[in-house]
């Protein structure tokens, strides 16, 4: 698995692109710019999160709008995901933005239906297009659907299953998705295999204090050269 993959991600817009790392282009101008921000400024924690999680050979310097590339690993999950136990981030891409959109519609489905009174919600979210090369991915695409790794709602196996390839030396999995049927997911272990990340559409999704309602197009970004 050589060859360069392209894939789709959904964010929340609430979180927006980190500044640290948009501004470096290599790893000793990062080391150089964290140290004088971390003297200077008490913020940079809050937009940048916890960078002891990520080595700075792990960045991608050279990929378009790295700071999305970086984020879901110095802004980890504690309580973790498929994939990530929670002491470590993991980036997941989907086939398709129609598989991406059935991955965060159930994450953020569940979330709202454990929030108590909260009868509505809008929120938006951006759409990435991503790119990467990762020749060492370990292929669970052929497994069966009942295997506990792909279990819908317990991630005991699957995690245990993840640190072990972690500590074989793979760059990530490739998957089946959970939400959809037919669809394919991967999962990075580190950015570093992230070529390019290209924000393309927004999502408007909606809450009705029973179930998310509607899922529209919000807007289009244009980029030069796509007319």
């Amino acid at each position: 698995m050589g060859k360069t993959l392209k894939g789709y991600r959904l964010i929340n817009t609430k979180y927006p692109k980190i500044a640290l790392f948009e501004d470096v282009a290599s790893k000793e101008e990062f080391e150089a710019l964290y140290a004088l921000q971390a003297l200077t400024n008490p913020r940079l924690q809050n937009e940048a999160g916890d960078v002891s999680l990520i080595h700075p050979s792990e960045i991608p310097y050279d990929c378009p709008h790295k700071s999305y590339a970086v984020a879901p690993f110095t802004h980890i999950n504690k309580d973790g995901s498929r994939f990530a136990d929670g002491s470590r981030g993991a980036f997941y891409i989907a086939d398709n933005e129609t598989t991406a959109q059935a991955e965060v519609f159930y994450h953020h489905d569940r979330y709202y239906r454990n929030v108590e009174s909260l009868h509505y919600d809008k929120f938006t979210l951006q759409t990435l297009e991503v790119c990467f090369d990762a020749p060492n991915l370990y292929d669970f695409s052929e497994y069966p659907a009942d295997h506990p790794v792909l279990n819908p709602t317990s991630y005991v196996q699957s995690q245990a299953f993840a640190n072990q390839l972690i500590a074989d030396g793979y760059d990530g999995i490739q998957y089946p998705s959970v939400r959809l049927s037919g669809a394919t997911n991967w999962v990075l272990f580190s950015p570093k295999r992230i070529t390019s990340i290209k924000p393309t559409t927004k999502i408007d999704m909606t809450w009705n204090g029973t179930k998310i309602s509607q899922l529209a197009l919000a807007k289009t970004i244009k980029t030069p050269g796509s007319d």
